[in-house]
C-alpha cells in the first residue's frame, strides 16, 4: 500500500460522495482537522449532515457531475457504484477515486498503534467503549466510530498520538484495507452472505484480515467461528468471552438498578468492578473486549473500571430518546436478528410494561435470507409494528415486502410511511411502556415523530 499512501501526501482537495455516512463523516472530520480542504454530496438529510455543514464544510444535496469540484481526490462510500455520475466525472477528469473503506485504510497507515474493531455484531459499542478507556486513561487516540460517543460529542476525534482505533467492516471486505497493530474479533455470524456466499468463506476472509495484523489478535474465545477463523495464525492471542477458560472473563453478574453489575477477571484474578449503564448480555462481551483492547493500548485497570463505569451508550444502541405520555421511546441500530434479540431481549430485562418493537428491515437480500429469523425474534417483544424495507443500494429483484414478514409475526402490524407508525404508536402505546425502534436505515424519524420532534 506504499504507493497508494502517497495520494494523502500528494492531494488537499478531496470530495466526499455520501458525506454524511457514518463512516465517511468520521473520516472527513479526522481530514478536515488535518488541515485538507473538503467538499462533499448526499441524498439525504441526517444529524449527521448537519455537523458536517457545521464545520464549514460544503455540501451539495444530490449527485452531479459538477460537485466535484477542483478537487484532486474523490471518496465515496460502498453504496455508491460506478456509474455514478460523480465518479463518471472523476475518472473522465483524471482524478484518483478511492472507496471509504481504502481511506481508511491510508489514513490508519500513519498510525503504528492501530487497533481495528471488527465482527458481525457490537464493533460500534466496544469502540465506543474502547476510546472512552483510552481517553479516560490519558493515552489520546485518534478515533473512527460508526455512532456518536457522547464523550466527544461526535464519531470521530483526532489526538496527538500514533494511536488509533477504529471499527473495520466486513461488508465488501472492506477491513481488508486494513493492517492493525492489534485487531479485535468480537463474533462472525451469517450476515452479507448475499457477498460472501457461504459462511466458510465470510469465516476465511475473517481470517485473512487476521493475518494482516501485526502485533497481537484480541478475539471472542466462547465463539467457535472466531476461532476458527484465527486457528492458523501464529500472533498472540488475547481471549474474552463469558466461560472462565478466556483470559478476561465476567463473573458475579446482576442487574441492580438497571445497570448490568460484573466483576472483570484477568486470568483468574478479580481486577474490575464494572456497572454497566447499557442493558444486556451482549454488552458485558462488548466490555470485556473493549477492556482487552484497550489493555493492548496501555490503559491500566483504574482507567478500563472508570470507563466502562462511565460509559452512557452510543448514539442509536439503545439511545433512550425521550418520553410522550409516560411512554418512553428508545431507538436501535440492530438490523441482524442476532441483534434484534439481544435488543430486545434487554429492553424485556428492564422494568417496563409492554416492549414495542418498531422495525425497519435493511436491505432485500437479508429479509429474504433471514425472514424466519427475524420473525422469530421479532416475536419477544409484546407488539411489533413493522415499516417497509429499505433497500439501500439494492433492487427489490426479490419481490419481498414487510408485510411477508409481518405475516409470520402474530398480532404484528405494518405501514408504508413513518407518520402512519408513528400515530399508531401515539395512539395505542400506554403509560409505562417501551418502544424501540430498530434498524441501521432511517427509522429513527418515526421515533422523532412520536416524540413531536419531526
Amino acid at each position: 500500500m506504499e504507493k497508494e499512501a502517497d495520494i494523502l501526501s500528494k492531494v488537499k482537495k478531496i470530495h466526499f460522495i455520501g458525506i454524511g455516512g457514518a463512516g465517511m463523516s468520521a473520516l472527513a472530520e479526522i481530514l478536515f482537522h488535518k488541515g485538507y480542504q473538503l467538499t462533499g454530496s448526499d441524498n439525504n438529510p441526517s444529524d449527521t449532515l448537519t455537523r458536517i455543514k457545521a464545520l464549514g464544510i460544503p455540501v451539495s444535496m444530490g449527485h452531479r457531475p459538477e460537485n466535484i469540484g477542483d478537487a484532486e481526490l474523490v471518496v465515496h462510500t460502498a453504496a455508491v457504484h460506478d456509474d455514478n455520475p460523480e465518479i463518471v466525472a472523476a475518472k473522465q477528469r483524471g482524478i484518483p477515486v478511492i472507496d471509504r473503506a481504502k481511506l481508511l485504510g491510508l489514513i490508519s497507515l500513519r498510525f503504528p498503534r492501530t487497533i481495528a474493531i471488527s465482527g458481525t455484531h457490537g464493533k460500534t459499542t466496544t469502540t465506543c467503549m474502547a476510546t472512552q478507556i483510552m481517553l479516560t486513561a490519558g493515552l489520546d487516540p485518534t478515533a473512527i466510530i460508526g455512532g456518536k460517543l457522547p464523550l466527544i460529542g461526535g464519531n470521530s476525534r483526532v489526538g496527538k498520538t500514533d494511536l488509533m482505533v477504529c471499527e473495520a467492516c466486513e461488508f465488501v471486505d472492506s477491513f481488508l484495507s486494513l493492517h492493525p497493530a492489534v485487531s479485535v474479533i468480537l463474533n462472525i455470524d451469517d450476515d452479507h452472505l448475499d457477498y460472501f456466499k457461504t459462511m466458510d468463506n465470510l469465516i476465511a476472509h475473517f481470517g485473512i484480515f487476521a493475518s494482516q495484523t501485526s502485533h497481537a489478535l484480541v478475539i471472542n474465545g466462547d465463539d467457535a467461528n472466531t476461532l476458527k477463523a484465527v486457528s492458523g495464525s501464529g500472533l498472540p492471542k488475547i481471549t474474552f468471552g463469558l466461560s472462565s477458560g478466556n483470559d478476561y472473563c465476567a463473573a458475579n453478574i446482576s442487574t441492580v438498578s438497571g445497570r448490568v453489575c460484573f466483576d472483570i477477571m484477568y486470568r483468574g484474578k478479580k481486577s474490575a468492578s464494572i456497572a454497566l449503564k447499557v442493558p444486556g448480555k451482549h454488552n458485558i462481551l462488548n466490555a470485556l473486549a473493549a477492556c482487552a483492547a484497550s489493555a493492548q493500548a496501555g490503559a491500566g485497570w483504574d482507567a478500563i473500571e472508570k470507563g466502562l463505569n462511565e460509559y452512557s451508550g452510543a448514539g442509536r444502541r439503545f439511545e433512550i430518546l425521550g418520553t410522550f405520555g409516560g411512554v418512553t421511546v428508545a431507538d436501535d441500530y440492530a438490523h441482524h436478528p442476532t441483534e434484534v434479540k439481544a435488543t430486545l431481549e434487554a429492553a424485556k430485562s428492564l422494568d417496563y410494561k409492554k416492549v414495542w418493537a418498531v422495525f425497519q428491515p435493511f436491505t432485500y437480500s437479508r429479509t429474504v435470507m433471514l425472514m424466519q429469523d427475524f420473525a422469530d425474534v421479532l416475536k419477544i417483544a409484546d407488539r411489533v409494528v413493522l415499516a417497509e424495507i429499505m433497500g439501500s443500494r439494492e433492487v427489490n429483484t426479490y419481490n419481498v415486502y414487510s408485510k411477508d414478514l409481518a405475516a409470520k409475526v402474530p398480532g404484528s402490524v405494518w405501514f408504508p410511511t413513518f407518520r402512519e407508525i408513528a400515530d399508531y404508536v401515539v395512539k395505542n402505546a400506554e403509560p409505562g411502556d417501551l418502544v424501540i425502534t430498530l434498524g441501521c436505515g432511517d427509522i429513527y424519524k418515526a421515533a422523532k415523530m412520536m416524540l413531536g420532534k419531526a
